[in-house]
């Protein structure tokens, strides 16, 4: 992918997930992916995350513990060498808002590792 492409990649991934989108949300996995977030700690019991199946049944917890969620794009910063993309986003989830960024590395334009980082503090609903 190149820098249109994963700028255009990060868009679309804020829109399906305000969307609750699960299906286009997965659409760019690679079967055998590898995701690590901490909330996957307080859903599955481990941080890590392995295998598309897995991840739909993840985040399937996830919408449903979420009756309020929406993201908005701060920035997309873009490694076209090595196929990474860091997407920086506030995240509003039931009320409460907070810096995040979620890191992905694409292979043949599929995505086969992502991680997600979170601010300690909460922001203010404005920022």
């Amino acid at each position: 992918m190149n820098r249109e492409d994963m700028e255009m990649f990060a868009a679309n991934w804020i829109a399906n997930w305000n969307a609750r989108d699960l299906d286009a949300i997965l659409a760019h996995f690679a079967e055998d992916a590898r995701f690590i977030s901490p909330l996957a700690a307080e859903l599955t019991g481990s941080p890590i995350i392995e295998g598309k199946a897995s991840l739909r049944a993840y985040w399937s917890k996830a919408l449903e513990a979420s009756s309020e969620l929406h993201f908005a794009l701060i920035a997309a910063v873009c490694d076209i060498e090595r196929q990474v993309l860091g997407v920086h986003y506030v995240a509003r989830r039931n009320g409460k808002a907070r810096r995040a960024l979620e890191t992905m590395r694409f292979v043949d334009d599929r995505q086969v590792e992502g991680e997600s980082f979170y601010s300690a503090q909460e922001t203010s609903p404005g920022d």
